[in-house]
């Protein structure tokens, strides 16, 4: 992934000379990446989870749109324990992420998974950053609808971080919101790789600056990051963190990389579950 960075940025200044669309496509195309392929076996994983589907009228494109999730409740207290909104990162459809899904089920979620438009089975396109906000409001629109006595939360891997920190700074009804892997905006991620040197931050259209937004925040907040995770760097989660008010908690689990986190820090992720949000 840092090398398709790489060629991303080294792409911008050719973007610059086809003008300002064309940079705004090329930036939402690398960003995202989006794609209906998931990884490795992780599609195996989801085998048994409900499709659900998702339709509402886009404001940003002015047409009909409909997202599809995956819907997995829990094995304890289904009916009335805590419901998940799952936002996944860059990449791979919702499927992808289906490991950490199970896993987040594991912890006592009843867990809805979405894939933003662009990618899977949700109406095709190139997502934006608007796009993937709009999509997250929709999904947690659909959940308050089905599921509004029981509480809720959001979760964001990676890209899907900033994405759940922009839907918890503009809704008041979520319990908690726990963000794994994310950044404080798109600008320093490209100003912490080998090449941050060269000027791209006046150029860049996607910004996803959570930096801004997570003071807006005003229920407790888990930030999670792995002390390993050479592609977005714990001190951007870090940095996250102290921008955000009270109440909040940083969980740093070594051995875990960008991809692993989860999976490495599933004892550390139960004990804060049980500490700071008091879920068992």
């Amino acid at each position: 992934m840092k090398r398709r960075l790489l060629f991303a940025v080294a792409g911008l200044a050719a973007a610059l000379t086809m003008g300002c669309t064309t940079l705004d496509d090329y930036q939402r195309e690398w960003i995202f990446q989006p794609s209906d392929r998931s990884w490795g076996g992780s599609a195996d994983l989801a085998e048994g989870m409900e499709d659900v589907w998702i339709p509402f009228q886009s404001s940003v494109t002015g047409k009909p749109a409909r997202l599809h999730g995956l819907w997995l409740p829990a094995d304890q207290h289904p009916v009335d324990g805590p419901v998940m909104l799952y936002l996944h990162g860059a990449r791979w459809n919702v499927s992808g992420s289906a490991p950490r899904i199970r896993r987040m089920q594991q912890l006592g979620f009843s867990v809805l998974a979405i894939d933003y438009r662009g990618f899977g089975k949700s109406t095709p396109g190139l997502p934006s950053e608007e796009i993937a906000y709009e999509d997250a409001r929709a999904a947690w629109d659909w959940l308050a609808a089905q599921h509004g006595t029981r509480p809720r939360y959001v979760f964001g891997h990676s890209l899907g971080g900033a994405i759940a920190i922009d839907l918890a700074s503009r809704v008041d009804d979520e319990r908690g919101v726990i963000v794994e892997g994310t950044f404080t905006s798109i600008a320093d991620v490209a100003s912490s790789m080998k090449w941050g040197w060269l000027p791209v931050g006046p150029l860049i259209t996607q910004r996803f600056e959570s930096i801004r937004k997570v003071a807006k925040v005003h229920s407790p907040l888990l930030v999670v990051h792995g002390a390993q995770d050479s592609l977005i760097r714990s001190d951007l989660g870090r940095r996250l963190y102290d921008a955000a008010p009270e109440p909040k908690q940083f969980l740093l689990v070594e051995g875990g990389s960008h991809f692993s986190t989860m999976n490495v820090g599933q004892a550390q992720y139960r004990q804060a579950l049980a500490q700071f949000f008091s879920l068992k």
